[in-house]
């Protein structure tokens, strides 16, 4: 990840936003998730219906009372019985029933909804959570580490949130539309058709303002995974931050881009707000001309006035499911570009496999060769040329040369976090492409400069590589990598708890765990890249022996700067420009007075200073 003051993906290289389309995406949630339960969904989609209809009853049978009421009250002044309270209160029970059982199928509906959305939501997080691990390192290449977290947190949670209230809604909003209408036409089909031309006038503002506001959404979800993942950056650097007396900047960075992800949210948020005045203005219009439409129907005698009032509900009832589905349309535009960046990542090219049958890494003994190795992270830059070398079981290589000459690359390639584009690496006659990633990797132990320990005891540290280990042989890595007096000061030795940014421990104490896990998981080739940059100079030397016995026996990989210590290597592979320029023992190239000669002459005058 590049450091806080390094270039990152700016503002302005979000704004090109390649919208896909929302039928696709839809579609995509629905066969891709949503019909692994179909089962639940129809018991969601029945008791839904079940519960609307319940619901929608409930206004007739209200009208049914008032036309009771309206009668009696009409019979008395006639010299009629008057009002009949024991049918109105029979009504009144059958309307409380009706909702009594209206609210437990609702119930039952809302918690098998809730049940499918966790489910979902637990299934695409744990499918994140496996492609992040089958991503080939040049994806991280071009992510911050917070973008690549909003995918797993935002977007997912989005998704989830908004999908358990919007198919709820919309269901129950198309079913009380139905009914309504079935109603509707029960009691008059002259006021309906007044009602009903709303709903194509209303359909087509939706989804003009749909279409304008969906690209805005997905340009919010973007922006968001672009700030967290600036945030994430600048906390993770904030020491080197206010070392260089930054805060200014990255304040204005951070401005830059909190700007656009507010213009986008703005314009999204402000747009999808437009449908409920709009559709409201609309549907009042209607109720007017219902309104009308009723009092000259009643004047003539077609309809009842309990009739009347009942339509005059239901007709409110009909604006409502659309207003809502006005009101959710902001949240399904959010809810379906959070699945859209969920599927981009989802559907990014993983790593090739190329594993031809299995290989017994046990039988392997370590030794590799290089044979005209190319190689560059970016298509149109070679950084290693044409790298050849022979490494025999046992010996001991150090690679050495200026920045940037490939050095790290090239143990890269070699544990397949990159394939080469031209040549081969063999293992023992291997290809290491022939190999299942995870089986080549069980020969390397690695300890890089930059060094990484997870939120957990300092025995679970030790044993990442080997579970299996016990107390004793931890102990016994500990004490090979010199840390084990360190680790006996800790509060309570071994089960002491590094926290998950481990700065309750030192930058060098950090490196000797480190350490001591390859240490114990006792691998057949080793890496070494900077391994004691962060130790200081009586640790290093004490250090050295023990290494020095560590690779006794096992191919290793010793990638330094400090020329100083690999003078013992078996091999020396000096590198310019991604090609090994001279190789020999350390006699040996100090004699030819070459590119190894000026390395070694100049950090030796430095040291004399």
């Amino acid at each position: 990840m590049p450091g806080p003051m390094g270039a990152m993906r700016g503002p302005a290289q979000h704004q090109q936003v390649n919208v896909k389309d929302f039928k696709k995406t839809t579609k995509k949630l629905i066969n891709g998730y949503l019909s692994k339960y179909k089962l639940a969904l129809i018991v969601v989609f029945i008791f839904a219906i079940g519960s609307t209809i319940f619901t929608i009853v409930g206004p007739k049978i209200l009208g049914n009372a008032t036309t009771e009421i309206f009668n009696g009250i009409m019979g008395k002044m006639s010299g009629g019985a008057g009002i009949d309270f024991g049918k109105i209160g029979q009504i009144a029970i059958t309307l409380v029933v009706l909702y009594l059982i209206s609210a437990l199928f609702s119930f039952i509906q809302g918690f098998t909804m809730t049940g499918v959305v966790q489910k979902l939501t637990y299934k695409l997080r744990d499918d994140v959570a496996v492609k992040i691990n089958k991503l080939p390192m040049r994806y991280f290449d071009k992510k911050t580490n917070g973008e690549v977290l909003s995918v797993i947190t935002n977007d997912v949670d989005t998704l989830s949130m908004n999908l358990n209230q919007s198919i709820t809604q919309i269901i129950t909003s198309v079913c009380t539309i139905i009914g309504i209408l079935v109603m509707m036409f029960s009691i008059s089909w002259q006021m309906t058709l007044i009602s009903l031309i709303i709903l194509p006038i209303a359909g087509i503002l939706v989804k003009f303002i749909v279409s304008k506001s969906q690209k805005y959404f997905k340009r919010q979800q973007d922006y968001l995974g672009y700030v967290n993942g600036q945030v994430e950056e600048i906390y993770g650097g904030l020491n080197i931050v206010k070392v260089f007396n930054a805060e200014g900047k990255v304040v204005s960075e951070f401005e830059k881009a909190n700007d656009e992800l507010y213009k986008a949210g703005w314009k999204a948020q402000f747009l999808s707000g437009l449908m409920h005045p709009v559709v409201n203005f609309i549907s009042n219009i209607g109720y007017v001309g219902v309104a009308v439409a009723g009092g000259y129907l009643a004047a003539g005698g077609i309809i009842t006035v309990g009739n009347i009032q009942s339509f005059i509900q239901y007709n409110k009832q009909f604006t409502q499911p659309i207003n809502q589905i006005a009101q959710i349309s902001s949240m399904l535009q959010a809810m379906v570009a959070a699945a859209e960046r969920i599927f981009e990542f989802l559907e990014e090219k993983e790593e090739v496999v190329t594993t031809k049958g299995k290989i017994d890494t046990d039988k392997l003994k370590g030794n590799v060769e290089f044979k005209h190795v190319k190689f560059g992270y970016d298509e149109n830059r070679t950084i290693i040329k044409d790298f050849n070398a022979k490494v025999t079981e046992g010996q001991k290589i150090a690679i050495v040369g200026p920045t940037g000459a490939g050095k790290t690359t090239m143990v890269k390639l070699l544990m397949r976090f990159y394939d080469v584009t031209g040549g081969e690496i063999l293992l023992d006659g291997h290809n290491v492409k022939d190999f299942a990633r995870g089986n080549l990797r069980k020969m390397f132990g690695m300890v890089l400069q930059d060094t990484w320990l997870f939120g957990g005891t300092v025995k679970d540290n030790i044993k990442y590589g080997r579970e299996d280990a016990t107390d004793d042989e931890v102990i016994e890595a500990a004490k090979a990598a010199h840390v084990h007096h360190y680790i006996k000061t800790l509060p309570n030795g071994y089960n002491s708890v590094i926290n998950e940014e481990s700065s309750n421990i030192s930058a060098g104490q950090k490196q000797l765990l480190t350490i001591a896990r390859v240490i114990l998981a006792d691998p057949k080739i080793l890496i070494l890249d900077e391994a004691t940059s962060s130790i200081d100079t009586r640790t290093e030397i004490q250090i050295q022996s023990a290494m020095d016995n560590l690779m006794q026996g096992r191919t290793s990989f010793i990638i330094a700067h400090r020329l100083s210590t690999i003078k013992n290597a078996d091999l020396i592979l000096v590198m310019k420009e991604g090609n090994i320029v001279e190789q020999g023992t350390h006699e040996e190239l100090l004699e030819k007075n070459g590119a190894y000669a000026e390395l070694y002459n100049s950090q030796f005058d430095v040291e004399e200073e």
